[in-house]
């Protein structure tokens, strides 16, 4: 390996329990956004447009996808001679295999990797936030300030502290204190889950976690929280542009919403800083005569002969004659009938959408087996991929639809075989 000044290491091994059937086949990372990306490629275009070569990519659940997704990181400009983007699933060592058993213990398997390029800096990231971000200045700003540990931290509203990380600093910017999604905190400071290390301080902590029986090896409870303890430089870079955690239904489907109610906070025309992404080749899309379109976001290979009102579609969607979608998102492949009516709702991959069928929080008389308000709040329903969802059916907001089936409903869904 040629020698790399910064390493990236981007952290996309997690469950993604909170975003229910989404994640029931594919990691988190590689969920769709918008209407031509997965959540993987904002990390990944942040290292390439801020000229970090080197990235490694950390799975472990239902990691097939996205790893063929990201194949050698061409798609990113990352399939270089001199780096690279390689992806690092837990590994057989010493006789046994172990998953990683937290954020810290996953940088940790990986230590010879990093080592291999024998960096300065090395930053871990996050794989499924949605921003864009220099983190070259980020790089600069720990570099000048002299720091064994820097984080990534914006400003966030006081009655959602307790999603995060908080940070304490004093008027120098530096870190005196870091709570873990604390219930209440005197500082609005949120962990970005951007943090910029000096690898032969990270090294040492790292390895001085994974020897402490009582760790849980993660970053924000065990490796930030022992270097202040340590009484090493740990700062804080304030970040003021668009972020969002996506690791909710809730979550998900507002920042795709954010794409067309602020166009400007999170620009993917940008050419100066371009979101990369892996898309296959279709055709044009295609507008009926009789279609409306009102703020959608689409892209190739998509049909409309319907009625769409501020929704964002994925490629090769179709929308037949009649069909009215409306604050919702529609994932590739998703085929809607005639005269089907879907409001607020995510339908993932391949999914088929029957005539006449109607999801929404304006339903009455729908189906409420699969209301599942835990995890779809707001009237927000969630439909699982490569379903078919028969003509008329009718379900309540909030609904979790899935292949499988209850007594009230198990003619109105199946698991789709015909492709």
């Amino acid at each position: 390996m040629n020698r790399q000044r910064v390493v990236a290491m981007i952290l996309a091994g997690g469950q993604g329990s909170r975003l229910g059937v989404l994640t029931a086949s594919v990691a988190k990372p590689a969920v769709p956004f918008g209407s031509r990306y997965r959540i993987i490629d904002f990390p990944l275009s942040n290292c390439t447009n801020s000229g970090i070569e080197a990235v490694g990519v950390l799975t472990q659940y239902q990691p097939l996808e996205l790893n063929a997704y990201i194949g050698n990181g061409h798609s990113w400009d990352l399939d270089r001679n001199s780096g690279g983007a390689f992806i690092l699933p837990p590994y057989q060592s010493s006789g046994r295999s172990d998953w990683y058993k937290g954020t810290a213990n996953a940088i940790y398997q990986n230590i010879p990797f990093i080592d291999g390029y024998r960096p300065e800096i090395v930053l871990i990231l996050s794989g499924d936030h949605i921003y864009k971000m220099n983190y070259e200045k980020m790089v600069r700003y720990h570099e000048e300030k002299m720091a064994d540990a820097t984080i990534a931290v914006l400003e966030v509203p006081w009655e959602e502290i307790s999603r995060f990380g908080i940070m304490k600093t004093n008027d120098r910017a530096e870190i005196t204190e870091f709570l873990e999604k604390p219930a209440t905190a005197d500082s609005n400071l949120a962990s970005m889950g951007v943090y910029c290390f000096n690898w032969k301080a990270l090294r040492t902590a790292l390895m001085e976690d994974e020897s402490n029986p009582k760790s849980s090896n993660d970053f924000g409870k065990n490796i930030i929280p022992a270097m202040l303890e340590n009484k090493q430089r740990v700062m804080a870079y304030r970040f003021s542009g668009y972020w969002k955690d996506v690791g909710t239904v809730s979550s998900l489907w507002e920042a795709n919403m954010d794409l067309l109610d602020y166009p400007d906070q999170i620009d993917l025309h940008d050419a100066s800083w371009r979101i990369y992404s892996r898309n296959p080749i279709r055709p044009s899309h295609y507008i009926g005569q009789k279609a409306v379109l009102d703020r959608v976001a689409l892209t190739d290979g998509d049909e409309i002969y319907g009625t769409v009102r501020h929704s964002v579609l994925s490629h090769s969607v179709i929308v037949e004659e009649g069909a009215v979608v409306t604050d919702s998102i529609l994932m590739p492949g998703v085929h809607v009938g005639k005269n089907a009516k879907l409001d607020r709702c995510i339908v993932s991959i391949n999914t088929k959408i029957g005539a006449n069928v109607e999801i929404g929080p304006e339903v009455k008389d729908g189906i409420k087996d699969y209301v599942n308000k835990r995890l779809c709040t707001n009237g927000i329903s969630l439909v699982a991929d490569e379903l078919e969802i028969r003509p008329g059916a009718k379900f309540a907001g909030s609904s979790m639809i899935t292949g499988q089936k209850s007594d009230a409903s198990e003619n109105v869904v199946s698991v789709r075989s015909d492709d």
